[in-house]
């Protein structure tokens, strides 16, 4: 799956990763309903830390059609909060 990063860029995450990367997302939604804004920062920048750990960069020059967004570093809840369906950032 290709997820962008907004901002960044572009990886390939391998399907298997997104049972790691859907706890994040748990975490993440639970922390926004809660208005936990510590919280909020200190997993949006874990959910993104696993991305790119996780994933493999594609050329700056591919454009390749992204499977799932992600919002960038700085976003701030009222941001990401618009982002959000009804799983998360993640589905499933």
């Amino acid at each position: 799956m290709i997820v962008r990063i907004m901002g960044e860029g572009q990886v390939e995450l391998a399907d298997d990763h997104f049972t790691e990367l859907n706890k994040l997302d748990d975490e993440l939604l639970a922390e926004m309903e809660s208005g936990d804004a510590a919280g909020f920062r200190r997993t949006l920048a874990a959910l993104l830390d696993a991305v790119r750990r996780l994933g493999t960069p594609l050329p700056d020059d591919a454009l390749e059609p992204s499977e799932l967004i992600l919002p960038a570093a700085d976003a701030t809840l009222a941001e990401v909060r618009d982002m959000l369906s009804d799983d998360g950032l993640i589905p499933g």
